[in-house]
């Protein structure tokens, strides 16, 4: 479908009219336009006397009333979207927030501040906020439409008021609801068949993930292998006539392998990990 692949090839760093963006996600099967698109792109790095961290660019186009401004431009670092979410969780408890990544999502396997984290990381904060905005209640709090519009000190500013009416009523229900969790004699059947149906899928999807990360690693180590042997092959060849064409032979073999193993590794990270680990944190919030 030439319009789906449209809409999955768009580019931020393409200038678009707003009208353009909303004909561009016109969707024949739903009747109402998306009103609010959202990127995160350009990640910048800072390093200051007492931290390092990465900013990425949130821009917004909008076409809805409550906003000031049909655009906006601000830069936001991985805390802003922490605080982001647990404002969200404050005010509406009962709601399912979207999962952010962990300030590690992919430890172990890539260093922290690399290209391949900090894509990745982009990636899922580019996946919170399109949720939340998609979201039929979420996309009208107040807290995400600071968060989308205000520069960064006014963002400081606003996080250091103390928290309103409705925030100070999700605390009360969440406090509510952790007293009588476990303590519910008489809950619904209903309650407890979704408890046990999503204890199984935690834990299936757990060992699948355990075994999709060592299959990487195992794939990494291989793959590192084959890049040592490859050139041993082609130097062996320089000083063995009789056998050169062969040796080369070998040594254009395993550098095959080697690309063909990479490829796989990146349809991994790219495809795979991610999806199982969303999955992790899903399942967790709605146990």
């Amino acid at each position: 479908d030439t319009s789906l692949a449209e809409v999955n090839s768009f580019s931020p760093s393409v200038p678009v009219s707003l009208s353009s963006m909303i004909n561009q996600y016109k969707c024949e099967d739903e009747p109402e336009l998306r009103n609010l698109f959202i990127t995160v792109d350009d990640p910048e790095s800072h390093i200051t006397a007492i931290e390092t961290f990465i900013t990425y660019r949130v821009l917004t186009k909008t076409s809805r009333g409550e906003f000031d401004s049909s655009e906006y431009e601000v830069r936001r670092r991985y805390q802003d979207f922490l605080w982001l979410k647990s404002k969200l969780e404050e005010v509406h408890p009962t709601l399912i927030i979207p999962p952010l990544p962990e300030k590690f999502i992919m430890k172990g396997m890539v260093e922290r501040f690399s290209e391949e984290f900090i894509e990745t990381r982009r990636k899922a904060l580019h996946k919170f906020l399109n949720r939340i905005a998609e979201h039929p209640t979420l996309t009208f709090n107040e807290d995400f439409k600071i968060f989308l519009t205000v520069q960064a000190w006014e963002l400081s500013s606003h996080k250091k008021q103390g928290p309103g009416l409705l925030s100070r009523m999700g605390q009360t229900v969440r406090a509510v609801a952790s007293s009588v969790r476990g303590g519910v004699k008489n809950r619904p059947e209903i309650f407890t068949e979704m408890n046990n149906y999503m204890e199984t899928f935690s834990q299936k999807i757990s060992v699948l993930d355990k075994i999709a990360h060592r299959i990487y690693k195992e794939e990494r180590e291989y793959c590192n292998e084959m890049k040592e042997y490859g050139p041993i092959h082609t130097l062996w060849s320089a000083s063995e006539e009789d056998i050169a064409d062969s040796l080369k032979g070998v040594a254009s073999c395993i550098d095959k392998c080697c690309k063909a193993t990479e490829k796989r590794m990146a349809g991994l990270s790219e495809n795979l990990l991610p999806i199982l680990h969303e999955y992790i944190l899903y399942s967790e919030i709605l146990m």
